[in-house]
């Protein structure tokens, strides 16, 4: 079930939103949940399979690291 949030905003903020709802047809209820959706999403925000791979990396490159440390390998280069 969905939750209901009370928002104070300006004016002029309020006719911005209601004029870009409209032009998406939509409610500005629904363009809020919308937006604040995109902007989530396009600032970088991961998912837990992304974050489960930058963690494996994480431990790849540190036991790559312990391996150099013990003289496992030789850094060429």
């Amino acid at each position: 079930m969905g939750k209901t949030v009370t928002l104070r905003i300006d004016d002029t903020i309020y006719n911005t939103l209601k004029r870009a709802a409209d032009g998406d047809k939509r409610t500005i209820p629904n363009f809020i949940e919308y937006a604040a959706l995109q902007y989530i999403f396009s600032t970088g925000t991961i998912d837990d399979d992304e974050m489960n791979e930058i963690l494996l990396s994480e431990t790849n490159l540190q036991k790559g690291l312990a391996d150099v440390q013990q003289g496992r390998y030789t850094i060429v280069g």
